[in-house]
């Protein structure tokens, strides 16, 4: 073997993560997570280091985030008006910032309130649409009186509407968040892939051919209802 050739094959040697607080120990880690080095396992043990060191941080900062935008955010501003007209009320006492360890933004639950994922959503941006198709979820419970549980039709819908209503799929965040550079047809595409992944991370749903089935089924009926809004949020 060449020395170019043993130099290679000694760069993608698989090195085992060691966890450290030590500064070159936490150098040498993202360096060989950064060559390819380390096993799906290991690489799961670097990033659950990652965020046990930056969770006090990111689920200040995210509070933070969530505070000016019940304050100051228009659109959360008007979900929250339109809940608090349905008997319901979503505030800092029942919107909460966490760790997560899925990979996801937020979560709704009728008994829990919303979930903000804070160690996946940094930018002030994200954390507004998260709460918004979170509140989305919110306002379809309390006004369409939602079987959430093994009924993937009512699921598919308030998922659409969510990602239609949030404003997660305008054409901005298309654009420059997820490089999408689509324009005809782009707020309805992104809707409809988002809704549908969200639909197959439900147990009772069988896979992506399901979940986009459930979704096609609903489409007509779901995505021109706007409610609480008079048309889609842009």
């Amino acid at each position: 073997m060449s020395d170019a050739e043993q130099s290679k094959a000694s760069d993608t040697k698989k090195r085992k993560f060691i966890p450290s607080d030590d500064a070159y120990q936490r150098w040498c880690n993202a360096f060989n997570y950064l060559l390819g080095r380390f096993s799906d396992e290991d690489i799961a043990r670097y990033f659950e280091k990652f965020h046990d060191r930056t969770q006090q941080y990111d689920c200040d900062r995210c509070e933070k985030h969530r505070d000016s935008l019940l304050q100051f955010s228009p659109i959360i501003r008007f979900m929250r008006q339109n809940i608090n007209k349905l008997g319901g009320d979503m505030n800092a006492d029942n919107i909460r910032c966490r760790r997560c360890y899925s990979w996801q933004a937020g979560g709704f639950d009728p008994n829990y309130g919303i979930l903000i994922c804070a160690n996946h959503v940094k930018r002030k941006a994200h954390v507004e649409t998260t709460i918004a198709h979170e509140m989305v979820h919110a306002y379809d419970h309390l006004r369409f009186k939602m079987q959430w549980q093994n009924n993937l039709r009512h699921a598919a819908c308030t998922e659409i509407r969510a990602s239609a209503l949030s404003g997660e799929c305008r054409w901005t965040e298309e654009f420059f968040s997820r490089f999408n550079f689509k324009v005809t047809q782009q707020h309805q595409e992104c809707v409809r892939r988002r809704a549908a992944l969200s639909v197959k991370n439900r147990p009772e749903c069988k896979d992506d051919v399901h979940a986009a089935k459930m979704v096609n089924e609903v489409w007509d009926s779901c995505y021109p209802d706007t409610r609480p809004f008079d048309e889609i949020y842009k």
